[in-house]
């Protein structure tokens, strides 16, 4: 499974790719306005950090001003994938993108069907929103299950990238489902680094070390 960071903060981005665990990036218009940073500066800051996708979203609605945009994105990095939302018009844009050879991200799919909607317009990567849907007491992981099944059934090309991930939990029930990518804030990321009994075996280790007074 690769692991994207979801982040538009160059800082912490760079700090989980000397780690080793940042296979690429995700943003979206929150994150970058949170970011307070103009979007093209911040987006070829991150790919010099990072060398993998990186997911740049659209803001136009309708499909003729996504393709423009789509288009502006695209041109400012090989690593740049387009991020339409999962509307008709993304559809229509996703479709006219990669009939231009441009990666697109369908993003917002709470459904299985979406995701093999999105598929067959061309997506590269789909992505499922599993926090989202157990917010309103639906089964998000249930919905990576499916969506990886159809995928496998009909040997489609597009990687599935669970997106909403709250907790190293929804990681770990991606991962078993068998999906491609995960888009994990850097706090879940420094979570699943941790364990009390990794810390507690440590001390102990350390404390019995110090008592032979020894030096490496």
């Amino acid at each position: 499974m690769k692991f994207f960071v979801d982040s538009a903060e160059a800082a912490e981005i760079r700090e989980i790719a000397e780690l080793g665990l940042a296979d690429g990036v995700t943003t979206n218009p929150s994150l970058i306005a949170k970011s307070g940073r103009p979007y093209f500066d911040l987006l070829r800051e991150i790919c010099t950090i990072v060398d993998g996708p990186v997911s740049a979203e659209v803001v136009a609605t309708a499909a003729p001003a996504m393709l423009e945009e789509g288009l502006k994105l695209s041109a400012l990095h090989p690593n740049i994938v387009v991020k339409c939302p999962m509307t008709i018009e993304g559809l229509k844009a996703t479709r006219a993108l990669a009939d231009r050879g441009i990666r697109v991200n369908v993003t917002l799919i709470f459904s299985p069907l979406q995701a093999l909607a999105a598929v067959k317009c061309g997506a590269s990567f789909l992505s499922p929103f599993v926090g989202r849907l157990d917010d309103i007491g639906h089964d998000g992981l249930l919905l990576i299950d499916q969506i990886v099944r159809i995928m496998d059934n009909y040997d489609y090309p597009a990687e599935v990238l669970v997106a909403s991930i709250r907790s190293p939990l929804h990681l770990l029930h991606a991962a078993e489902a068998g999906a491609h990518i995960a888009t994990l804030p850097p706090a879940v990321i420094k979570q699943i680094l941790q364990h009390p009994l990794t810390d507690a075996g440590l001390e102990k280790f350390l404390a019995d070390w110090h008592q032979t007074k020894q030096k490496i």
